[in-house]
C-alpha cells in the first residue's frame, strides 16, 4: 500500500530538552519490557554454551531463609544515633506519622535511612519536577522561627507555640496579652472582670483535617515565656482561686457561688453565667479539636486502610476501576511512577439535588517494598458532577485521576482501593508487582512511551504542577480497559505520544549523534504504512536528554489494530533501543 510519510500525519507539539533535575513522572500500560532494557536478538543457528566449571558452594554466601534473614535485619537494627535520631526527634516530630516512625524505626542501617528521608520529604513536595522542595523549605523555616520567637528554657520547636506552629503554620491572627493584668470576659466565659496571666489566642479560619475557625488558647501560668496550650480557657485567671475576686456576672449578682466553679468535674472551671449551658454542651467538641491539633496526621480513609489490611470478602457487587502505572526518570536514584485510574461514569452513584448530580469517589493507595514494609500511601476524593438531565448521557464517560510517586529503583506491590461514598457497600480494589527501572548513566534508555488524548503546553507558572503535568506539558494518559489490551481512540480523535530519551552520547565536538525514528505499523496486514525520522543534533545539539512529543491525526486510518514504534541509534555511544505500544483504532 503506497501511504504518506509520517511528516504529513504528524504535527510537532514540540521537542523539549529537560535537565536531569527538573522532571517528574508519567504513565505507560507496563509492557513486557522494562522501560530503559535493550532488546535481545537471539541467533536462530544455536545457542553458544560456555565451558561448564565445577565450583563447590561456599556456605558464607548461601541465600537465607526467610527467618533467617528477618533475624538478621532485627540483630542489626541499632538505636537511632546522631543526625537520624535528631531527624526523628526533632525536625519532623510534628509531621511524620505513626507508620512512617514505625517504619523507620525498623530500618537495618544508614542507606536504608537515607533513602527513607529522601522519599519522605518527595512524596510531600507540592512540585516534584522541581529541585526545590517548597514544603521541605517552609518546614525548616517554621523550625528556625519556632526557635526564635518561642524558646523558653527549651528550644522554642519543643513548646505547644512551636508544635502548632510548625504543624500548621501561622495563624490568621492572634489576641496577645504578653503582660497579662486586667480582663474583661466575654459573655462565653461568664462576664465580669479579673486579672490574668499572659496569654495568646490562635485563630485559624481552617485546618485540614481539624475544622473551621479554630481557636486555640496558650497560658503561660508560670510567667517565664512557656505557654503552654489549654482546653480550659479560666486556666488564665490568675484570681481563680483569690476568694472573692475576679467574680463572674452571675457571681456578682449574686446568681451563683465561686466555689461552684470546682464542683461538677468539666473540662472548663470557668463558673455559671448566662451562656454557661451552652458553653458545657461544647466540651467534647473542645475536646475533640485539642485531640485533633495534637495528633500525629491521620489516615483520612480508615474504612479503606482497613479493607485493604484485611482483605475483606466484597459484600456488595465490586467497584470495577483500571490502572496504569509509568516511569519517568527524576533523579539517579529516583524514578518518578505516575499511577492513573479510569472509572466508567456509570458505575459511581449519584446524588441528586437541586438540578445537580453529584458522584464521590474515595481513593487510598498503598505502596510496598519487597519486606512488606509501606514506603508510600496516598489519599484522594474525586467528585464527579453533572446537570441532573444530562446524567444518563453521561453514564459511559470516563474519570480519570492521576497520582506521581517517586520510588527508588526496585520491585514493588501497589494496591488501590476506591469507594463508592454514596454507597457504602460498593468497594473496588486492585493489587500489581510493580518493577520500578534503574536508569544507569552509561547506558541509552528511556521512559515509559505514552499514549494520550490530551497533549497540550501549560502555562509558566504551572510547569512541573498539577494533574497530568510532566515538565511544561500537559499530558493524559489513556487506560486500557485490561492490563493486557491496548488502548482505544476513535478516529476522530488524535494520538498523542510523549517519551524522553536519557543518556545520549555527547561526542568531541559537544553535540549529540543520535537519529530518532517514527513508524506505525498495521498489527492485522504487518504493513508499515507510516514512517519518519529525525536528527536529535537539529532538535536540540547540545542535550543528552530529550522529550519526544508528537501528535498524528487518526482521521486517515482504518479501523483496526496498529502500534507506534519509537527507535533511537546514538552514533556517539553506538547504542540503539526501541520501544513500542499498540493501540486500536475504532470508527
Amino acid at each position: 500500500m503506497n501511504s504518506p510519510k509520517i511528516s504529513s500525519f504528524f504535527t510537532s507539539l514540540a521537542l523539549v530538552t529537560v535537565s536531569f533535575a527538573g522532571l517528574a513522572a508519567h504513565a505507560q500500560t507496563a509492557p513486557e519490557q522494562q522501560p530503559g532494557q535493550e532488546q535481545t536478538v537471539q541467533d536462530n543457528g544455536g545457542v553458544v554454551k560456555a565451558p561448564a566449571t565445577t565450583e563447590k558452594p561456599d556456605p558464607l554466601k548461601r541465600r537465607l531463609s526467610d527467618r533467617e534473614e528477618r533475624a538478621r535485619r532485627k540483630a542489626t537494627v541499632a538505636e537511632l544515633k546522631g543526625e537520624y535520631k535528631k531527624w526523628l526527634d526533632e525536625d519532623v516530630r510534628w509531621i511524620i506519622t505513626d507508620e512512617e516512625q514505625k517504619a523507620f524505626k525498623s530500618l537495618a542501617n544508614d542507606e536504608e535511612r537515607d533513602q527513607f528521608i529522601e522519599q519522605f520529604w518527595l512524596r510531600r513536595n507540592p512540585n516534584p519536577d522541581s529541585n526545590d522542595n517548597e514544603f521541605k523549605d517552609e518546614h525548616y523555616a517554621r523550625i528556625a522561627y519556632a526557635n526564635e520567637h518561642f524558646a523558653a528554657g527549651k528550644p522554642g520547636w519543643m513548646t505547644d507555640r512551636g508544635h502548632i506552629y510548625i504543624a500548621y503554620g501561622k495563624p490568621d491572627s492572634i489576641d496577645s496579652h504578653p503582660s497579662g493584668g486586667s480582663y474583661d470576659r466575654p459573655m462565653e466565659e461568664g462576664g465580669g472582670n479579673t486579672s490574668t496571666f499572659p496569654f495568646e489566642t490562635w485563630h485559624y479560619r481552617y485546618l485540614a483535617g481539624v475544622g473551621d475557625n479554630i481557636d486555640i488558647e496558650f497560658v503561660d501560668t508560670c510567667m517565664c515565656g512557656d505557654y503552654h496550650a489549654t482546653i480550659d480557657r479560666s486556666e488564665k485567671d490568675a484570681l481563680k482561686h483569690v476568694p472573692g475576686a475576679g467574680l463572674t456576672q452571675y457571681e456578682q449578682n449574686g446568681q451563683a457561688d465561686k466555689k461552684d466553679r470546682f464542683a461538677g468535674g468539666g473540662l472548663e472551671q470557668l463558673g455559671n453565667g448566662p451562656m454557661s449551658s451552652m458553653q458545657q454542651s461544647k466540651q467534647f467538641d473542645r475536646l475533640d479539636q485539642f485531640a485533633k491539633l495534637f495528633a500525629p496526621p491521620p489516615v483520612k480513609f480508615a474504612d479503606l486502610d482497613q479493607f485493604l489490611a484485611t482483605e475483606k470478602i466484597l459484600t456488595g457487587p465490586p467497584f470495577l476501576f483500571d490502572v496504569r502505572t509509568d516511569y519517568v526518570k527524576l533523579t539517579n536514584d529516583t524514578v518518578m511512577v505516575p499511577v492513573t485510574l479510569q472509572i466508567r461514569n456509570g458505575d459511581i452513584t449519584y446524588n441528586t439535588k437541586d438540578g445537580d448530580s453529584v458522584g464521590t469517589v474515595n481513593i487510598l493507595g498503598r505502596v510496598s517494598n519487597i519486606n512488606h514494609r509501606v514506603v508510600q500511601t496516598f489519599e484522594d476524593t474525586v467528585k464527579v458532577e453533572t446537570p441532573s438531565d444530562l446524567l444518563q448521557r453521561t453514564k459511559n464517560n470516563q474519570s480519570v485521576y492521576w497520582k506521581a510517586i517517586p520510588l527508588p529503583p526496585g520491585r514493588y506491590k501497589v494496591e488501590i482501593a476506591i469507594k463508592d461514598v454514596n454507597n457504602k457497600d460498593h468497594f473496588g480494589v486492585w493489587r500489581r508487582s510493580v518493577d520500578v527501572p534503574k536508569f544507569d548513566d552509561d547506558r541509552l534508555a528511556a521512559s515509559s512511551l505514552i499514549l494520550a488524548d490530551q497533549m497540550e503546553r501549560v502555562p509558566s507558572k504551572d510547569v512541573g504542577a498539577g494533574n497530568f503535568v510532566i515538565g511544561n506539558t500537559k499530558i493524559r494518559p489513556r487506560v486500557p480497559a485490561t492490563f493486557s489490551t491496548p488502548v482505544v481512540f476513535h478516529r476522530a480523535q488524535n494520538l498523542n505520544f510523549w517519551m524522553q530519551v536519557y543518556n545520549l552520547g555527547i561526542g568531541d565536538n559537544k553535540k549529540n549523534d543520535a537519529t530518532i525514528e517514527y513508524q506505525v505499523l498495521d498489527l492485522a496486514t504487518n504493513k508499515q504504512i507510516l514512517s519518519s525520522s529525525e536528527s536529535a543534533a537539529k532538535l536540540n545539539p547540545n542535550a543528552d536528554q530529550l522529550t519526544l512529543e508528537k501528535t498524528m491525526p487518526l482521521a486517515s486510518l482504518q479501523p483496526g489494530r496498529y502500534q507506534v514504534t519509537i527507535k533511537i541509534n546514538d552514533g556517539v555511544t553506538k547504542q540503539a533501543i526501541a520501544s513500542s505500544a499498540p493501540f486500536i483504532v475504532e470508527q
